[in-house]
C-alpha cells in the first residue's frame, strides 16, 4: 500500500471508531466530536480507561498494535461495567465491534477512577505476560534480535552454533512492513510450521535514524534479497514473501554504493586496492592433502586435521585417493605442510576465465567464478550509468525487482517505464556481501546487490555459543563481534554484575514492603 492508500485507511479507521464510541465519550463526560479526532480520539480514550496516554504511543508502532488494540478493546468494555469473561472474549473475537454494541443497544455507566488492581491471580498472570510481550516486542522489533549462526560462512570470525545480539540502532531501525504478524518470530511459527504473518497490507519502506553508516568488512544481518522459499527447508514452489520476512542472512559487507569491486584468486579488490580483513577474520579455501602411506582409519585424519584447527568438513575422493577439506585457512595449512605425513596440499581454485553459470549474473557473456569475478559497480542512490545490452544483466535485476521499473527490449533499444533509454539512475544504495569462507558460501556471488531496505542490523554481541556436540564454548560465551585483538570474554564480570542487580533489586523490594 502506498503512503496515500495508508492514509485514505488510516481516517477511514478513526470514522468507524468514532462512529462507535461516540455515545462512550459523551458518558464519560468528554464531547462526542472527540472521538473522531485522529490520535486525540486516542488520548481521550486513555483517559476514559484509566490508561496513561503513553498507550497512545504503543497503538502506532507496527506489530506492537496488534497487542495494544483487543487490550485497549476490553479496557474500554470494562470501564464501562461490562467485565464478565464473555464481555471480554466477545471484544475480542469481533474485533472491536462488540463495543458498537455497548454503544448503542446497553444504557450503561461509565465507572471512573475504576480500579486497575486484576481481580484473580489469573488476570494478574495475564497481565505480566501481556506486558512482558509488549516490552519484548519492542525490543526485538527496534533495537536488539536475537540470531543464529546456521552455516561457516564466515568461520573463525562467527562460528557455526554461536548466538548474537543483533543491534538494529547502529544503521537505523527498519519499521516493519508486514503489518500483521505474530512478534517475536520471523517468517514461520514454531511448532504449528505455518506463516507468521499477512503478507497485504504492508507500510511503505521506512527506517528510523542510525548513527551508524555500513563500513567496509562489517559483518551485517540483512534479508536474503532472492528468497522465494516457504522457509530454509522448503524449495519446491515459488512463495512471495514481503522483504522484512525473507530469509535472515549473516554476511561481511566487502562493497560499498559507488565501489568497483573485482575478485583475484580468491581475494577480493575494491577500487584496484586488495580488501584487508580485520586482525580475527580469515580467509578459508578448499584444499585437496595427499597423505604419505595409509591411515588406518578416517577418525585418524580426522584427528590429525583437527589438531591444525581444520574442522570444518573433510572428504575423501577415492579416484584420486586425497583428501579434501571444504575450509581451511593459508596460515593452518602451510602448518600441515611441515607434517612428515602430508605428502602433498593443494588448493582447489578456479582457473581466469573459467565460467560457472551459476553465480551472478547467470549469463553466458561473463566468464566469472568463484576466484576471479568482476570487475563491476556498485550501485549508489543518485549515480547515473550507462545503459546498454551488455551490461544490462549486471543491473536488470535492481532496476526491476528493487528500484520497480518496468523494462523492455527491443532490439538493441533499452525501454524503462515504456521510454527508450540509455542512461539509469538509481535511487538506492546497494552492497556487495560476501562469506570469509570462500568456497563455501552462498553470497553475492550467487545472486548480487543487496538493497539497503534488506538490511536488518548489525552484530555486536556473541551471547552464548555450542559447537557440533552440544558442548558449551565457554571462552566465546559474552564476546563481541567486532574489534581487534584476542577475543576477551565477559562471562564472569556480566555474572558479577547480575547478582549485583539482583541484590539490589531483592533489597529495594524488601525495603518498599517495610515502609
Amino acid at each position: 500500500m502506498t503512503l496515500t492508500q495508508w492514509l485514505i485507511f488510516f481516517l477511514v479507521v478513526q470514522v468507524i471508531h468514532g462512529l462507535g464510541t461516540w455515545k462512550l465519550y459523551i458518558k464519560a463526560g468528554r464531547q462526542a466530536w472527540e472521538a473522531f479526532v485522529p490520535a486525540y480520539n486516542a488520548v481521550i480514550l486513555m483517559k476514559i480507561v484509566n490508561r496513561p496516554w503513553w498507550w497512545t504511543i504503543l497503538l502506532f508502532v507496527p506489530i506492537v498494535n496488534l497487542i495494544m488494540f483487543p487490550v485497549v478493546w476490553v479496557e474500554t468494555a470494562r470501564s464501562f461495567g461490562k467485565n464478565s469473561g464473555v464481555d471480554t472474549l466477545l471484544s475480542i473475537v469481533t474485533l472491536g465491534l462488540y463495543i458498537y454494541y455497548i454503544n448503542y443497544a446497553l444504557d450503561v455507566t461509565h465507572i471512573k477512577d475504576r480500579s486497575l488492581h486484576p481481580k484473580s491471580a489469573a488476570g494478574d498472570w495475564v497481565s505480566s505476560i501481556l506486558f512482558a510481550i509488549v516490552a519484548a516486542t519492542i525490543v526485538h522489533t527496534y533495537f536488539i534480535q536475537p540470531f543464529t549462526i546456521p552455516t561457516s560462512s564466515l568461520e573463525k570470525t562467527l562460528l557455526v552454533g554461536d548466538f548474537l545480539f543483533v543491534s538494529k540502532i547502529h544503521y537505523g531501525a527498519r519499521v516493519p512492513m508486514t503489518t500483521i504478524a505474530a512478534p517475536m518470530v520471523h517468517d514461520t511459527i514454531p511448532v504449528a510450521k505455518v506463516k507468521s504473518y499477512l503478507p497485504y497490507p504492508q507500510l511503505p519502506y521506512m527506517r528510523l535514524p542510525g548513527f551508524q553508516n555500513i563500513k567496509h568488512n562489517d559483518i551485517v544481518v540483512f534479508n536474503w534479497p532472492v528468497d522465494t522459499m516457504l522457509n530454509m527447508y522448503h524449495t519446491d514452489k515459488y512463495y512471495y514473501k514481503p522483504i522484512d520476512k525473507k530469509t535472515n542472512y549473516v554476511k561481511r559487507c566487502v562493497g560499498l554504493p559507488g565501489d568497483s569491486l573485482s575478485i583475484k584468486d580468491g581475494y577480493v579488490y575494491i577500487n584496484g586496492k586488495q580488501n584487508q580483513l580485520p586482525d580475527r577474520a580469515r580467509i578459508q579455501f578448499s584444499y585437496d592433502i595427499a597423505f604419505k602411506g595409509q591411515f588406518s582409519s578416517n577418525e585418524e585424519v580426522y584427528s590429525l586435521l583437527n589438531r591444525y584447527d581444520i574442522t570444518d568438513g573433510i572428504g575423501f575422493d577415492q579416484q584420486s585417493q586425497t583428501y579434501f577439506v571444504f575450509a581451511a585457512t593459508d596460515e593452518a595449512m602451510n602448518r600441515l605442510k611441515n607434517h612428515p605425513n602430508v605428502a602433498s596440499v593443494t588448493v582447489r581454485k578456479d582457473s581466469l576465465g573459467q565460467s560457472d553459470s551459476q553465480l551472478f549474473p547467470k549469463d553466458p557473456a561473463y566468464s566469472w567464478n568463484n576466484d576471479f569475478f568482476g570487475p563491476l559497480y556498485i550501485p549508489k542512490a543518485g549515480a547515473t550509468i550507462d545503459l546498454n545490452l551488455e551490461v544490462l544483466p549486471l543491473y536488470k535485476r535492481a532496476i526491476t525487482e528493487y528500484e520497480g521499473h518496468t523494462l523492455t527490449i527491443n532490439g538493441n533499444q533499452i525501454s524503462i517505464d515504456g521510454k527508450v533509454t540509455d542512461k539509469f539512475t538509481f535511487s538506492k544504495d546497494y552492497y556487495w556481501m560476501m562469506g570469509d569462507n570462500r568456497h563455501n558460501s552462498q553470497d553475492s556471488r550467487y545472486w548480487g546487490f543487496v538493497p539497503f531496505d534488506h538490511v536488518v542490523g548489525k552484530p555486536v554481541f556473541v551471547w552464548m555459543s555450542w559447537d557440533s556436540n552440544g558442548k558449551p564454548r565457554w571462552d566465546r560465551f559474552f564476546t563481541t563481534v567486532g574489534g581487534s585483538g584476542k577475543l576477551v570474554s565477559y562471562l564472569i564480570p556480566s555474572l558479577i554484575l547480575g547478582v549485583i542487580l539482583f541484590g539490589f533489586n531483592a533489597w529495594r523490594k524488601k525495603r518498599k514492603a517495610n515502609r
